[in-house]
């Protein structure tokens, strides 16, 4: 049995690391000023325990596989859970979703020419010969996550020869977790003292910042839905989510040989329904599941807040397991090509969000605070730095981003579907006139959405 334990005591090892992050945000006031997550803190102090060789022989690539599949499992989750019947259908929230979703877009494209620019011109100054794909990776892992970047550099990487792609997208995403926080947070704390934010019962009080409720609180985790003489609640709900993956499993097993017979512009299209694009197709899955699972009457069997509790920790996992598959050795070798793409975005993002907003006649600092938290980290990190400015969630920014989340499949379908997953075999002037073409598309969209006043 002792050959089964080494996986296991990764993940318990990765899971234990929490305890001290929850401890040391409850011990020290610094850490409760910046709000930095228990799973940021432990990602951190995972990832110097690795390259200090006190890991107890565990190494970064034991946590990759954790990193993929809690991102993947965190939005298969994500969508199994049911609409909120207080999700308000009003045309305002349609617009400020959609207001949303362009943004997200737009980041998505300009961050990757952005981490272009800043190889190139790393390149010519240095006399390097990085690929620009390494810069262009960065939209992956600051837009979309851990998962994304493992996703796609994995098919760049393996497929496409892009030299240490996963490395620079895990890299990128760690790093973009740290961007959220680090300027989102100060500019949600400046919001509340100017008083500009909507929501004016808005405090940061000591459960917020020491991160653990007090017992008076009695803040509910879910509701059971099933009896506990027959199976858990919560097993339950997993049987659902493993059902879902077991699906997706069998549906790319069975479909992958036909594709790998078809071409797509010179690319072989087992690429897109290959193993690595697995969050992709489980989403599809998942959607046509939660559907069936409505349309039968059964829906009342998922209990949405036991769904968000699976989502929340597949996240903060998903956040411990990127910081501890980074390699020290690859980020000190490119240290500097890393530093100033992650500069270079962060700037430009957080111009591209407070920039727009500022044309927004209600909730702009909302609105920028939690697209900002959206394109550097997660939809996650978004809501947590929107509950800083609106703790009970009375704005409509939270239903917006219900909306949002399925708005930017649609909007940047041509990207994150036909482009992004092949993009090397691309040439740069075919992938600058669409990246650059859907920047300004989505430019032109806001504009005219904040001249008619629809957001």
């Amino acid at each position: 049995m002792a050959a089964t334990f080494p996986g296991v005591i990764a993940f318990a090892f990765m899971v234990s690391l929490i305890l001290t992050g929850v401890g040391l945000r409850a011990r020290f006031t610094w850490i409760q000023s910046a709000l930095v997550p228990a799973s940021l803190i432990a990602g951190l102090l995972g990832f110097a325990l690795i390259n200090l060789d006190l890991s107890f022989g565990l190494i970064n690539s034991d946590f990759t596989v954790f990193a993929f599949h809690c991102f993947t499992l965190s939005f298969m989750s994500l969508v199994l859970t049911g609409s909120d019947p207080r999700v308000d259908k009003a045309p305002s929230v349609v617009a400020g979703g959609s207001w949303l979703a362009v943004i997200w877009v737009m980041s998505l494209v300009m961050q990757a020419m952005v981490g272009l620019v800043v190889i190139v011109l790393y390149n010519y100054l240095t006399g390097g010969d990085l690929s620009y794909f390494l810069g262009m990776i960065a939209t992956h892992g600051f837009t979309q996550g851990p998962g994304q970047a493992l996703a796609l550099g994995g098919i760049w990487e393996s497929a496409l020869g892009i030299q240490h792609a996963v490395d620079f997208g895990l890299i990128y995403a760690s790093a973009g977790f740290l961007v959220a926080f680090v300027v989102g947070v100060p500019m949600a704390r400046q919001a509340i003292r100017r008083g500009s934010h909507a929501n004016k019962t808005a405090r940061i009080d000591e459960e917020f910042l020491k991160g653990i409720m007090q017992p008076a609180s009695k803040v509910s985790a879910g509701t059971q839905v099933t009896h506990a003489a027959n199976v858990d609640s919560l097993t339950f709900h997993l049987a659902i989510l493993g059902l879902a993956y077991v699906l997706t499993d069998q549906y790319l097993a069975f479909i992958q040989p036909f594709a790998n017979t078809w071409q797509l512009g010179g690319v072989n299209l087992g690429l897109i329904f290959s193993h690595n694009l697995f969050f992709f197709h489980g989403l599809i899955v998942c959607v046509l599941l939660r559907a069936g699972i409505d349309r039968l009457g059964w829906g009342h069997l998922i209990d949405n807040d036991t769904q968000k509790r699976i989502t929340g920790t597949s996240v903060d996992l998903m956040v411990v397991a990127t910081l501890m598959s980074i390699q020290f050795s690859l980020l000190s070798a490119y240290l500097l090509p890393i530093i100033l793409t992650c500069i270079a975005i962060a700037v430009t993002t957080a111009l591209l969000c407070f920039g727009f907003a500022r044309l927004l006649k209600n909730y702009s600092v909302e609105r920028a605070v939690t697209i900002f938290g959206c394109c550097t980290g997660s939809t996650g990190s978004g809501l947590l730095l929107l509950r800083i400015l609106d703790p009970d969630l009375s704005t409509p920014i939270a239903k917006e981003l219900a909306f949002f989340n399925v708005a930017i499949l649609v909007l940047g379908f041509h990207i994150l579907t036909l482009m992004a997953p092949v993009l090397p075999s691309f040439g740069l002037g075919t992938i600058s006139l669409v990246y650059i073409g859907t920047f300004l598309a989505g430019a032109i969209a806001l504009t005219v959405m904040t001249r008619r006043s629809l957001v």
